[in-house]
């Protein structure tokens, strides 16, 4: 998690750690993470910003699942592909909301990569730990799509909407203690068209044991969905 030899009055305050490093991980399997079960597939793995549109000069393939890449009413879907992950939130960001991290981030393996695209950013700076995942899923229509997100977010309650953020936004932050450590965690998650694009942002400080404050969460949750939405939208402005 880090290149340099942790100081020793940090050694104690490793376990925590890992059980962030689980629940970021869990993101591949957690409530807003989708499932071969929701039908949706990605028609490929681009290694570009921007997602693939349906009918682009790329030649992309269509979404298994629909025959045509085509809605229930018969309209084409908009995205065929996701975008590269690791490159939908920009240097800064990244630098900003998890210091220490290697900007270039990590993809992460999923159980069928042409359905979900993940990339996560975490580091241990001093006693403060930070932790980015932005996921990108593709589905087989825009209902599909729709079903998913209304499932999701009905999981995560006590949240509320983002306005101006794709066809629709949510936001939710929750506070939990293990071990007497605190840990903050806002999850975003965003439908656009036929996509869902998910992005979880926690934290922790090792040495008061206390979490960030709310505030500091939910806002960097939604600056990282912000810049992931717009990449997915071919870099379209999504609000400040």
């Amino acid at each position: 998690m880090r290149d340099l030899p942790l100081p020793l009055a940090l050694t104690a305050r490793l376990t925590p750690v890992v059980v962030l490093a689980c629940a970021g991980w869990a993101l591949t399997s957690g409530p807003f993470a989708g499932s071969s079960a929701d039908g949706p597939k990605a028609g490929g793995q681009g290694t570009g910003t921007t997602g693939t549109r349906s009918g682009s000069a790329s030649g992309s393939p269509t979404v298994p699942g629909s025959s045509s890449g085509t809605s229930a009413t018969g309209q084409p879907n908009a995205y065929t592909s996701a975008p590269a992950p690791c490159t939908a939130v920009s240097t800064k960001t990244v630098t900003t909301l998890v210091p220490g991290a290697k900007t270039a981030g990590k993809e992460i393996a999923s159980t069928d990569e042409s359905v979900r695209r993940t990339c996560s950013w975490n580091a241990l700076k001093g006693y403060d730990y930070r932790w980015l995942d932005v996921s990108f899923e593709v589905m087989r229509s825009d209902e599909a799509a729709t079903a998913a997100y209304q499932q999701r977010t009905a999981a995560k309650s006590g949240g509320g909407a983002v306005p101006g953020l794709g066809d629709a936004a949510y936001s939710v932050v929750n506070l939990t203690t293990e071990k007497k450590q605190q840990t903050r965690e806002g999850v975003v998650l965003v439908r656009a068209a036929n996509a869902l694009v998910a992005v979880t942002y926690n934290g922790s400080d090792f040495e008061t044991k206390k979490a960030p404050a709310a505030d500091e969460i939910n806002k960097g949750a939604i600056k990282a969905a912000r810049e992931a939405v717009a990449a997915l939208l071919g870099g379209r402005s999504q609000g400040n």
